[in-house]
């Protein structure tokens, strides 16, 4: 998986590329965890994301966590099989998907 970050001012956007799994969700969460201090608007772009598991799920409850009363999360260009594990696990109803 690819991790790109673009920072502008308290905006973070990360575009992630690859598949959230259980071999890279722990590279996205330290990356998370360096990051999100100064945040108050985090975008994920999935635009290139094919695959997401349960690891990655975790690492967006996380972020969705860190990010709650100080800040804003969204979830953009989710693919198909990304929305259909969104909506499977429940996490469609309370993640903002664009």
């Amino acid at each position: 998986m690819t991790i790109e970050k673009i920072q502008d001012g308290r905006k973070l956007t990360i575009a992630l590329e690859g598949r959230l799994d259980t071999t890279t969700a722990p590279a996205l969460e330290e990356e998370l965890k360096n990051s999100l201090n100064p945040v108050t608007e985090l975008v994920f772009d999935f635009g290139r994301l094919e695959y997401i598991s349960s690891a990655g799920l975790r690492v967006l409850l996380y972020a969705n966590r860190t990010m709650w009363g100080k800040g804003t999360m969204k979830v953009i260009n989710v693919n198909e099989l990304v929305q259909e594990v969104f909506e499977v696990t429940g996490f469609s109803s309370f993640l903002t998907i664009e």
